[in-house]
């Protein structure tokens, strides 16, 4: 059984506190921003479009990442996505102004992919196969237990509005000088198949094989930015207030804690699409449920937890059903695919859920949420990752 050199368990290690890290700050600005808008009275559209700057960040860095990551290697990109993250974060204090934190958030959006496409790619890289559901599953819950924490840090807006900006800036900056600790390193060098040369061949390999597991991290996407973004405001709402909505979101998130070193074990000895089939259907029905109880704090928090045990590893678990299907060549794009999926997600999910509250009042917001994982659920059930390469 392959296992970690000491080399390889430091790396991992600082690689993993850097991603908690940048959890706590994603964590923490979603609903802090659309709390500071909801209050100021910003409509829930404009609210939702707003979020939408962090992803669209992401989509318009993804199609220039993989070639400087071949050609720089892994720790110039985490050291330049850091940076971004760092300075940007330090500037929302200065001038509160939707258009500008729009930017802002579109800057994090391109770091925060640079750093998280750099660190997945890197762990998919040196972990044996043996051990990469549990590597993956702890990369996950170490971005998990960031994204738990940084809600309850919305309760110092209201102390002073910039304090949380302040905090979150301080910590990543902690965590972002641990990078120069590290070693560099370049992903595989692609020999001999024409199917892998060029950009767009392969995408289009890397989708052609594995495009089921690109399905997990839209839907982790999806369930990120509306809880975080939209949710907010429909609590805010239903009458439930900042205190109580900061523990419904973190509860949802150490949902996703508890079960994600559990679930990545799992998938490793009975497979990623059986694990992936169970807990997004399981999800759509505690969704489904909470819908009933959206007035009763304590009761949504318990939901909120349950959703998040089941379908707060489909990221995770997205990742590693990837590098299970595609080549050891492909991964940097897979892992990159995985990233462009998971902002497809969270850019419909702001959007979708903004329209979705303010134009069927009489639904549950809850709904539409149990209705997506529903349907994911279905989707990679009558899937045959066969028909392209061997399912693990």
């Amino acid at each position: 059984m392959q296992q970690f050199t000491k080399v390889e368990r430091n790396r991992f290690r600082i690689l993993v506190l850097i991603v908690s890290i940048s959890g706590f700050s994603q964590g923490m600005l979603l609903p802090l921003i659309s709390v500071i808008f909801e209050q100021d009275g910003v409509s829930a559209t404009i609210n939702g479009l707003s979020a939408t700057g962090l992803y669209i960040g992401t989509l318009l860095i993804s199609p220039f990442m993989e070639r400087p990551l071949r050609k720089f290697g892994y720790k110039p990109i985490i050291i330049i996505g850091g940076l971004t993250v760092i300075v940007s974060l330090m500037l929302f204090p200065l001038w509160k102004s939707v258009a500008f934190w729009f930017i802002l958030r579109l800057l994090i959006g391109i770091g925060d992919h640079a750093l998280h496409f750099s660190t997945q790619t890197w762990i998919t890289s040196f972990s044996p196969q043996n051990r990469l559901g549990r590597n993956i599953a702890i990369y996950g819950l170490s971005f998990g237990v960031g994204f738990a924490v940084g809600p309850l840090f919305v309760q110092l807006v209201e102390i002073f509005e910039g304090l949380p900006f302040i905090i979150s800036s301080i910590l990543c900056l902690c965590a972002w000088i641990l990078v120069f600790f590290i070693k560099n390193e370049k992903p595989e060098i692609i020999k001999g198949n024409t199917a892998y040369s060029g950009t767009w061949k392969r995408f289009g390999t890397a989708f052609a094989v594995a495009w089921v597991a690109f399905i997990p991290p839209f839907s982790y996407g999806f369930l990120e930015s509306s809880l975080n973004a939209i949710y907010p405001v429909y609590a805010l709402r239903n009458a439930i207030e900042i205190t109580d909505l900061s523990y419904i979101l973190a509860a949802f998130s150490m949902g996703g804690v508890v079960s994600q070193l559990p679930l990545g074990v799992l998938s490793d000895q009975i497979g990623r699409r059986k694990v992936l089939i169970i807990m997004l259907g399981l999800g759509a029905v505690t969704f489904g449920a909470a819908s009933f109880f959206e007035t009763s704090a304590l009761a949504i928090g318990i939901l909120f937890f349950i959703a998040g045990s089941f379908v707060g590893s489909t990221f995770s678990l997205g990742i590693t059903y990837m590098a299970d299907l595609t080549p050891k060549e492909l991964l940097p794009t897979g892992n990159l695919i995985c990233g462009i999926s998971f902002s497809m997600g969270s850019l419909s999910g702001p959007f979708l859920g903004g329209l979705f509250i303010q134009f069927f009042e009489g639904i549950s917001f809850l709904v539409l949420i149990a209705i997506l994982l529903g349907i994911l659920s279905i989707i990679i059930f009558i899937s045959n990752p066969h028909k392209n390469r061997r399912l693990i």
